[in-house]
């Protein structure tokens, strides 16, 4: 699967919006109030014009090539579309309102909000719409594009059951639903899928339980070229440079890396550079790459190429060279565009002169 390179670059998901591009997000909102960001989406996708998804064929296209010039192997379209990375995919599947919004707390009690309230069976709705996010940001480049989805276990941490009341159940549909939308991808021509399971560091016991089951069913029957990646940071901040946000606990990566890495799922992404973990947690993972995260995303400092070249080389004491790539923690959606461009040619950099 892996292609003939010592270290591969990629990123996580978002990439900052160009200012032209017109989707409301949780990023430039100003607000990380769930029901704020929900009510703008409502109304740009009540005036969306050709026009307007010009503009966003431009921003992905844009964003794309700034990765790839960076030194980036494995970009992603940006989530440029997205107001959201879990409810853009969740818009899209039968079951979940988002007009009528229930009040829950989330992410293991470290967020209260409104959110999008699941009423019925989920189902995915017939007609796909990623293969063509896809299909637009390959367009601008002859590396290849990685697309994200969110995960069942972080879209139901992420909504108001009001339906199944049995997460392991609901995750299962979810699942399936997530499953449709990935084997269009894949028809479509989309090598790199990852699915973003951030709670897992929330609730490893959840993980562990059902959620690791509920990630490999969302690739199930899938092509054995699809490079199969999950993600799973330990949360963003409300803002930028705030050092006091709570973070999921570091011991969850532990407590889940051994199961995980003998799952089906061949590509790890955790963060490391906001905190670094310990080096034994690298140790159990035998036979996965871990997409190793240097460089943060919530903090406007750029770390030079130095700082990230010298964690390469400790983790590099614990793992093989052909199992390791190199990443930031997450999306880099909070970042000014600036700067968020400068950590990705020190990223490269740093790995190009290991």
């Amino acid at each position: 699967m892996m292609q003939d390179h010592k270290i591969l670059t990629t990123t996580i998901g978002s990439y900052p919006k160009p200012d032209y591009v017109p989707t409301p997000d949780w990023f430039r909102s100003g607000s990380t109030v769930s029901e704020k960001v929900i009510g703008r989406y409502n109304e740009y996708l009540e005036k969306k014009s050709n026009s307007m998804e010009n503009l966003l064929d431009k921003g992905v296209e844009e964003v794309v090539r700034e990765q790839v010039r960076a030194g980036i192997d494995i970009p992603t379209d940006g989530e440029i579309r997205r107001d959201n990375y879990i409810n853009y995919h969740c818009r899209h599947l039968e079951g979940i309102d988002f007009e009528k919004l229930t009040e829950k707390t989330m992410r293991a009690g470290t967020w209260t909000g409104k959110v999008p309230t699941i009423y019925k069976k989920i189902k995915p709705k017939r007609t796909h719409f990623l293969p063509r996010d896809y299909m637009i940001a390959q367009s601008a480049t002859r590396k290849p594009v990685k697309i994200t989805l969110p995960g069942p276990l972080t879209i139901a941490d992420s909504m108001y059951d009001n339906y199944y009341g049995d997460e392991k159940k609901l995750g299962k549909d979810l699942a399936e639903a997530l499953n449709y939308e990935i084997k269009a991808l894949v028809k479509a021509g989309c090598d790199w899928i990852q699915i973003d399971e951030p709670v897992f560091a929330r609730y490893p016991k959840k993980a562990l339980s059902f959620g690791i089951d509920n990630l490999e069913r969302c690739f199930f029957d899938v092509h054995e070229r699809v490079n199969l990646c999950m993600h799973m940071c330990c949360g963003y901040p409300d803002v930028l440079d705030n050092p006091d946000f709570p973070k999921a606990d570091p011991s969850a990566y532990h407590e889940i890396a051994e199961v995980i890495d003998s799952s089906s799922l061949q590509f790890i992404s955790i963060e490391d550079a906001h905190r670094h973990n310990d080096l034994t947690l690298f140790d159990k993972f035998k036979k996965s790459t871990v997409v190793l995260g240097l460089v943060t995303i919530a903090q406007s400092r750029v770390e030079t190429e130095g700082e990230i070249r010298k964690r390469l080389k400790e983790v590099l004491e614990h793992i093989d060279e052909e199992r390791l790539m190199a990443a930031p923690d997450c999306g880099l959606g909070m970042l000014p565009r600036n700067i968020a461009g400068a950590k990705m040619e020190n990223l490269a950099k740093a790995v190009e002169n290991l």
